[in-house]
């Protein structure tokens, strides 16, 4: 009851912390309030009443927590006054740093001085810059940097983001820092040197550091539900702690000496690895534990862990809305509260050895689930199995991979513990790589509070079953739910292979994927298929594709090489005849050419005038023009393509053309009206011209967007005057994939849901 009590009082402190730091204005207000009803409560309860000690201590963390949010809120809006201003920043790093997919280092530091280049002044708010990569870059740094300071969401932990023109480290890590940063370093540089798989996943599982993990690699983790293991967190506390109170009971030393060197271990271990989230919490709970363990008084886990995390929130609020802070956080408390329970359940099946091994990744990914529901856009289905086949080998990669770290000045050692410690680390890679391979191995979802909900409720439903607990009625209620659950499951899976044809009309001739905030369009005819731009992910094209039994591209048309409208290539990879392409801008753009040219794509450039066939359709090129000086690369080079006949609609593909090129477009007469379909410009931008649409006349006006997205596209100013055209407008966002076909004379019109109806579009023909 008391661990309950705990936990209680960890939860309402976490929310009030949230409220307090996504709510900047009312942290003073919750502070007080918080402090009063204590009082009241206190006051009111001259009998002791039972519990109220309880109540009257959430109140005052939680008032802590406010005034705790409060107190850095002056300093973060003197900050947010930087937004969009050019900056000079002096910050001390404070965590260890990663690789963005734009190339730089970021990290997060602590602000020293910032202002105009020149005119800095003192400001203690927490920052997240951008740098190149570069040496020195650690933990008790100093960074001097000048770059574009962007104002961040309440709730972000950093007041700034900074995106760095120049920077340098004015000075370098001095005293423990320098130190732990050496030996982190050497220990990195010599496993990095190992071969692949498992060399640049092994500093990740031992020192935290995962910037020489791949992108394929940190993908599959993602996939097989294994990332966790590249983030240190209780798990490694627990070994370092274990591993020297051991060692120190060994040598004889007393409970008093094993704690509390047991405690300086901790503290090294925490900045050597870096103090993130994760390992702040775990190293916390840990010292707690040690300090139970020396007063003589053993505490319940729940109760350290809600003490632990109460602790913490007061510290530093904004911990409340970090993911990662609360996956560790209920991974934990997973193991605390339901592994047993779900351990004894299934050793009715099973040896109970196998079941306790079972039950600890099975707890954590019924709890973490629908966490993770609420930001990522799918869900795990073979971690519990992934985890229970790397589990074991992660704590001897760890221990070997940290005593080949810390054995750094005696090369021979290291060289051997860093090659025994790849072993595990091999063995962990090949199981993320091989188990995210599989058939199924995660289902895409909506992330969101709705999927989190579903998510929640099937693993009660799963949770309730294994561990045979509540009454029959509630277990039957779980079983309902679970048996609806898998019909869905199976009727999805289905749906989307062996049936997946049956789901779409044997005559359409265009198709619009829904492949997010990107194009991915398809033309039919006479069997013959082109394929428009290949959105951004290739697993969104892969799967449209499927379901409309394309197995071949006859023709791709690349209309320019944002990641957007090239970044699924990958899911037509060998199955293209020809690559029809605009002008490559960058040497990454020649190199997807290459790429494509040599999985047996034939190359064609793309110009005003190149025309062809596909199947009984001809198909011809209108923009950009041959050897153009204007628009020689990018969206105002976008390929802009024109089909007809042999069963297709007249249909124009306008890529991202923005307003300047579109005029030139009509200037040059080769586009005439009316058009059954076109495809709107740049995901229906406002960057358009009302001209060009009027010549075009659209009955058809399809938008190939994203949900949600970022831009605003499509733009309120774009649908009026396609409205005001009389164009059908039809929305991926709205409604799912798109497809059409000639019928009766006219353009049928098939989505694979109801649209919704925006404030300037009507859905009537």
């Amino acid at each position: 009851m008391k661990d309950l009590r705990s936990a209680v009082l960890a939860a309402s402190v976490w929310l009030l912390a949230l409220l307090a730091v996504l709510l900047p204005g009312t942290s003073l207000a919750l502070a007080a309030g918080a402090v009063l009803a204590a009082i009241a409560w206190a006051l009111s309860t001259v009998r002791h009443r039972r519990g109220s000690g309880l109540v009257v201590l959430s109140l005052l963390c939680a008032a802590a927590v406010a005034l705790s949010a409060a107190a850095a809120h002056p300093a973060r809006d003197r900050a947010a006054a930087f937004a969009g201003r050019a900056v000079e920043v002096i910050a001390v790093v404070s965590s260890s740093a990663s690789v963005g997919a734009d190339g730089r280092l970021w990290l997060d530091a602590r602000t020293v001085t910032i202002g105009p280049p020149g005119h800095a002044e003192a400001l203690a708010v927490p920052v997240r810059i951008g740098i190149d990569p570069q040496h020195g870059v650690d933990l008790g740094a100093e960074l001097t940097v000048i770059g574009q300071a962007k104002v961040t969401d309440a709730g972000e932990r950093a007041a700034l983001v900074v995106f760095t023109t120049t920077g340098e480290v004015s000075r370098p890590a001095s005293g423990i820092f320098a130190i732990a940063a050496q030996t982190r370093a050497d220990f990195i540089d010599r496993a990095t040197t190992l071969p692949e798989p498992g060399a640049g996943l092994l500093p990740g599982l031992a020192v935290g550091d995962t910037r020489a993990v791949s992108e394929e690699l940190s993908a599959a983790m993602l996939a097989s539900g294994l990332s966790h293991l590249t983030a240190v967190s209780g798990a490694n506390c627990a070994i370092v702690v274990a591993a020297v109170f051991w060692i120190v009971a060994l040598c004889g030393g007393g409970r008093r000496v094993r704690v509390l060197i047991s405690l300086a271990a901790l503290g090294a271990f925490v900045v050597l690895v870096t103090p993130e989230p994760s390992v702040i919490r775990a190293a916390v709970m840990a010292a707690l534990a040690m300090l139970t363990v020396l007063l003589g008084r053993p505490s319940a886990g729940l109760a350290m862990l809600s003490v632990a995390v109460t602790g913490i929130l007061v510290g530093d609020p904004w911990l409340a809305a970090s993911p990662g802070f609360a996956l560790s956080v209920a991974a934990t408390a997973a193991l605390l509260l339901l592994a047993r329970p779900l351990s004894r359940g299934m050793s009715r099946w099973m040896p109970e050895p196998v079941s306790l091994a079972l039950a600890v990744p099975l707890a954590a990914q019924l709890v973490c689930g629908p966490i993770v529901a609420l930001f990522s856009e799918q869900q795990s289905i073979v971690g519990v199995a992934a985890n229970l086949i790397a589990e074991p080998a992660a704590p001897l990669a760890t221990v070997i991979g940290l005593l080949a770290c810390l054995t750094s000045a005696v090369p021979a050692v290291a060289d051997l513990l860093a090659a025994t410690a790849w072993l595990p680390s091999s063995w962990i890679a090949t199981t993320a790589t091989v188990s995210a391979g599989l058939p199924g191995a995660v289902i895409p979802v909506i992330a969101g509070p709705v999927t989190a909900a579903v998510t929640a409720l099937i693993s009660a439903a799963i949770a309730v079953l294994i561990a045979r607990s509540g009454s029959a009625r509630l277990r039957g209620t779980a079983g309902l739910v679970l048996a609806v659950a898998v019909a869905l499951g199976g009727a999805r899976i289905l749906l989307t292979g062996p049936l997946a044809t049956l789901t779409a009309p044997d005559d359409w001739s265009i198709a619009a994927c829904d492949v997010g905030q990107g194009d991915g369009l398809l033309v039919r005819s006479e069997g013959r298929v082109a394929l428009i731009d290949t959105g951004p992910d290739p697993g969104a094209l892969s799967d449209c594709l499927a379901q409309l039994g394309v197995p071949r591209i006859d023709v791709l048309v690349l209309t320019h090489y944002d990641q957007d409208h090239a970044g699924g290539l990958d899911a037509v990879r060998g199955r293209t005849t020809a690559l029809l392409h605009g002008p490559p801008a960058e040497a990454k753009d020649e190199r997807m050419l290459r790429d494509a040219a040599s999985a047996g794509a034939r190359l064609v450039p793309a110009a005003a005038g190149r025309h062809g066939v596909l199947g009984g359709a001809r198909w011809q090129v209108l923009w950009p023009p041959p050897a153009s000086a204007a628009f020689t690369s990018g969206n105002d080079a976008s390929v802009v393509v024109e089909f007809s006949g042999g069963g297709v609609p007249r249909s124009l593909f306008l890529g991202d053309l923005s307003a300047v090129p579109q005029r030139m477009l009509v200037a040059s007469g080769r586009v005439r009206g009316p058009y059954a379909v076109v495809k709107v410009a740049h995901h229906g931008s406002k960057d358009q011209d009302p001209g060009l649409y009027a010549q075009l006349q659209p009955r058809i006006a399809l938008i190939s967007v994203g949900e949600g997205n970022d831009y605003g596209h499509p733009r309120a100013e774009t649908l009026g005057f396609l409205t005001a055209l009389n164009a059908r407008i039809l929305r991926t966002d709205q409604s799912g994939r798109v497809l059409l076909g000639l019928r009766d004379g006219g353009v049928a019109v098939w989505t694979e849901r109801l649209p919704r109806p925006g404030p300037t579009e009507s859905n009537d023909p």
